[in-house]
């Protein structure tokens, strides 16, 4: 995509925000100039999150439950005014040894933390995506989704489910000819500065650096909406 555009101050609300994705996307939207919301079940981490990122504002709220995140959605309003873009960064990985060890527990866990999560976020806050003129929903997905194995079954069908709602929000943007854009981002895995350190010794082949992500995520508001909904980019 060649042709860019540039939106304005924007507010951008990251699910999942004290993670390492979720501070560097912090960082390259508040560089960018953007206003960030970043949301997270924890106090303390979402404080230490947005420490030193002028421009990002913690906010704690357990999106897994509708009704806290209808109240994060009044505080918004009232704080913030509408939103125009929601990361969805909320995740959590869990496997298991071939189809018989793909466990119930595991199952509530991901379903909780990657469907419920997204589908209580995007459900409120849609209105707000469809009305800006620069609206943008991006989950970020596993590339296992198009070639799962018996060992994640429970995680490459709850992330498959995930791209399904996500086409469906982007159907929906389409329907009501506005101008927002739902977007895929899937990844073989994330890698931070924290992982290197931890195993300085390990190549982490086919992983995506949590700030090339972070750069992903902030040119999609600069890119057309027609060139986006609905689009699924491998990074």
């Amino acid at each position: 995509m060649s042709e860019t555009q540039d939106p304005g101050q924007l507010t951008v609300l990251i699910a999942g925000g004290s993670s390492a994705a979720g501070i560097a996307t912090a960082r390259a939207l508040a560089d960018a100039g953007h206003r960030v919301l970043s949301v997270g079940s924890d106090a303390d981490r979402i404080c230490a999150a947005v420490a030193g990122i002028p421009g990002a504002t913690g906010l704690v709220c357990n999106l897994a439950d509708p009704t806290s995140v209808e109240e994060l959605a009044a505080r918004v309003h009232r704080e913030f005014g509408p939103i125009d873009g929601l990361v969805h960064l909320v995740g959590g990985w869990r496997g298991g040894k071939g189809i018989a060890g793909q466990s119930d527990e595991d199952w509530d866990f991901l379903h909780r933390n990657v469907i419920t999560t997204l589908r209580n976020s995007t459900r409120t806050f849609y209105p707000d995506l469809a009305a800006s003129p620069a609206g943008r929903l991006a989950i970020v997905s596993s590339t296992t989704v198009t070639r799962p194995t018996a060992g994640n079954a429970n995680y490459a069908a709850v992330k498959a489910a995930a791209e399904a709602w996500v086409q469906a929000v982007a159907d929906g943007f389409a329907t009501d000819e506005s101008q927002a854009a739902a977007v895929v981002l899937a990844v073989k895995a994330l890698v931070d500065e924290g992982m290197r350190a931890a195993a300085p010794e390990r190549k982490f082949p086919g992983f995506t650096d949590v700030e090339l992500l972070a750069e992903e995520i902030c040119d999609l508001f600069t890119q057309p909406a027609a060139g986006l909904n609905g689009i699924r980019k491998i990074l």
